[in-house]
């Protein structure tokens, strides 16, 4: 079992960007990173430009269904988007419902690309579910590098968010899972993905364990597409950072999402080996963040924040500020 208390499990419901957290998140992470707390009075690093779509993409070919919240306000917006959408490799249908500003999209392309493509017809988009109810789940990836976190402390009405990345997670069958892993903002390389055996965050990455093992989930159902069911089922693969601190990749992993939940996701350099005995640490190009519950395609009909009391776009903006992708 992961080693985490119930705080730790949380649904996230999709407000503010592909599942985002609102306050309620907001609140756990600051109670998980006390350790972290400093006082300095350095200002918040200026905002990094928006990452690229993913150009590193596995071989998916199991569609699924997402739901998205687009600003249209005619057939001819509804037109724009729609055709810049058919163009994205991997997408086989676009439904359009105008009067509530929502895209149907079902395919193989991630999540991120059609964020990304959405974009380029000059409209912003909200992922407000994907999958089946209970079949999705994301990671806020943030660095809790303690030097790192000194050094950005905000001034009043500010944060002191280092997100660095977001892992969406999508259950496709009994037996398999897709990672959309986009980060920003950290060194040019390669990068392993992994899940942890925990999910206490309190001394970030250091305190999540060894790279999760798998043994005691795993099914029938997905032992026939393990290749090797003694390795540990937590290691998804690599990602390659540009020069400019960017990189994305699209991952198919024998997984269920109901196996993960609670359990911590980290991004580290390729250069640690844990099967020789290193050990991941809290370094400025480590990210980690819990794996937590978002909607499902029409589980989230929700356009105000209990939370807040916000619309989802004044979510949208205020995410974004802090760092959000």
């Amino acid at each position: 079992m992961p080693h985490y208390t119930a705080r730790h499990i949380i649904s996230i419901s999709s407000l503010a960007l592909a599942g985002f957290g609102g306050a309620y998140l907001w609140q756990q992470r600051q109670q998980q990173r006390n350790y972290f707390q400093s006082q300095s009075s350095s200002p918040v690093p200026p905002k990094l430009s928006p990452p690229k779509s993913a150009s590193n993409m596995a071989s998916i070919t199991t569609p699924f269904q997402t739901l998205f919240a687009v600003p249209m306000h005619c057939q001819s917006c509804v037109d724009n988007v729609s055709s810049a959408l058919y163009k994205l490799p991997g997408i086989t249908k676009v439904e359009a419902n105008l009067k509530d500003q929502l895209l149907t999209i079902e395919g193989t392309a991630a999540p991120s690309a059609i964020v990304d493509t959405i974009q380029t017809t000059g409209r912003d988009a909200i992922l407000r579910g994907s999958g089946t109810s209970n079949g999705a789940a994301v990671s806020i990836l943030e660095t809790y590098h303690k030097p790192t976190l000194d050094a950005i402390t905000p001034a009043p009405g500010a944060s002191d968010r280092m997100v660095r990345g977001l892992a969406r997670m999508v259950q496709v069958n009994d037996s398999t899972t897709l990672v959309d892993l986009t980060l920003r903002g950290i060194a040019p390389g390669t990068y392993r993905a992994t899940i942890r055996e925990f999910g206490d965050l309190a001394r970030g990455v250091e305190s999540a364990g060894p790279v999760w093992s798998g043994t005691a989930t795993l099914t029938a159902d997905t032992k026939a597409h393990v290749s090797d069911p003694t390795a540990p089922r937590g290691v998804l693969g690599t990602v390659e950072i540009n020069k400019n601190g960017h990189g994305s990749v699209f991952l198919s992993h024998p997984f269920q999402i109901w196996e993960v939940i609670g359990h911590a996701f980290a991004v580290a350099p390729l250069s640690v080996d844990e099967s020789k005995g290193g050990a991941l640490e809290n370094d400025e190009n480590t990210v980690v963040g819990v794996i937590a519950r978002s909607a499902g395609v029409w589980d989230n009909d929700k356009t105000v924040c209990s939370c807040t009391g916000k619309t989802l776009w004044e979510e949208r903006k205020d995410e974004v500020n802090k760092g959000m992708l």
